[in-house]
C-alpha cells in the first residue's frame, strides 16, 4: 500500500483487499467474503447510466462467460443508490452484482475516490479503478485511471483469458 500525492492511498499486488458489505440493486448485502475460494474483479466506477460508465459494464457483461471461465467472479461498485443500479443492470441487461458505496467508505479505502483531472481540471470524485483479488483475499492486480472503453479487453489481455 502506498500514498499517492494527493494523499489517497493506493493498494499493491499482494495488500489484503479491504473487505466490505454493501447493498446490490436488490437491497441485499453482499461482501467480499462471498467470493472466498474464487477470484474476484472489484471494480469502482463513477455513475451508473453515464456513457462511459455503460461502455465499461456492457464489455464486462460481454465478456462474463469467458471471465466465469477462468474462475473470475465480478462486481461493479458506484456511490449510486440501490433504486438506480436496478435501473441500470435492467436497462443494459447487466450479470454480474452491482453494489452501492453511498458513504464512500469502500471507494477510499480501495483508492478509488479521491482527486483526479477531468477535462483539465482537479476534481473530487470515483477514480475508475479496476483490482483482481485472488482467492484468498489479497490484491493480485490493482489499477488506477482505467480507461472507460477498451479496459475490459487489456484486462482480460494481461490476466491471459
Amino acid at each position: 500500500m502506498t500514498t499517492n500525492s494527493a494523499g489517497s492511498i493506493r493498494l499493491a499486488p499482494g495488500d489484503a483487499a479491504p473487505a466490505f458489505t454493501l447493498k446490490n440493486a436488490e437491497g441485499n448485502e453482499v461482501s467480499l467474503s462471498d467470493f472466498a475460494g474464487r477470484k474476484v474483479i472489484v471494480y469502482f466506477y463513477p455513475a451508473a447510466s453515464t456513457p462511459g460508465c455503460t461502455k465499461q459494464a456492457c464489455d464486462f457483461r460481454d465478456n462474463l462467460a469467458e471471465l466465469n471461465g477462468a474462475g473470475i467472479d465480478v462486481v461493479g461498485i458506484s456511490p449510486d443508490k440501490p433504486e438506480k443500479l436496478a435501473k441500470f443492470r435492467d436497462h443494459e441487461g447487466l450479470t454480474f452484482p452491482l453494489l452501492s458505496d453511498p458513504t464512500k467508505e469502500t471507494l477510499e479505502a480501495y483508492g478509488a475516490f479521491g482527486e483526479k483531472m477531468m477535462y483539465g481540471k482537479k476534481v473530487t470524485g470515483v477514480i475508475r479503478s479496476t483490482f483482481l483479488v485472488d482467492e484468498s483475499g489479497k490484491v493480485e492486480v490493482a489499477q488506477y485511471n482505467v480507461k472507460a472503453t477498451g479496459h475490459v479487453a487489456k484486462l482480460r489481455k494481461d490476466l491471459a483469458v
